[in-house]
C-alpha cells in the first residue's frame, strides 16, 4: 500500500504542476547554419530541327483560246457604165456631140 500512497501523491504533483505557470526562461544560443546543397547538373541542349521540305512547282497556265476570224469585207459597188464613144464622119465635116438621155 505504500506505494499506492506514493503513487497517488505523484499523479497529484504533476496534476498541480500544470495549473502552474512560471515565466519564461532566457532563449537559446542559435543553431548552426545548415550546408549548402550541391549543384545540380546543366541539361542537356535540345537537337536542331529537321530541315523543311521545298514546296511544289506551280502547273503550267492554260493555253488561250483562239481569236474569232474577221468578217468578209463588203463588195464593192459596180463601176458607172461608160458613155459610148462618137461616131466616125466619113465627110470630114465638123463633129457634135450630143449627150445621151
Amino acid at each position: 500500500m505504500r506505494y499506492s500512497k506514493l503513487l497517488i501523491v505523484a499523479l497529484a504533483s504533476l496534476a498541480m504542476s500544470g495549473c502552474l505557470t512560471l515565466p519564461a526562461g532566457p532563449a537559446g544560443p542559435q543553431g548552426a547554419t545548415g550546408d549548402t546543397g550541391a549543384k545540380g547538373y546543366t541539361g542537356a541542349s535540345g537537337g536542331t530541327g529537321a530541315t523543311g521540305n521545298t514546296g511544289a512547282t506551280g502547273g503550267m497556265g492554260a493555253t488561250g483560246d483562239t481569236g474569232a476570224t474577221g468578217g468578209t469585207g463588203a463588195t464593192g459597188s459596180t463601176g458607172a457604165k461608160g458613155n459610148t464613144g462618137a461616131r466616125g464622119n466619113p465627110s470630114g465635116g465638123t463633129v457634135v456631140i450630143v449627150p445621151d438621155r
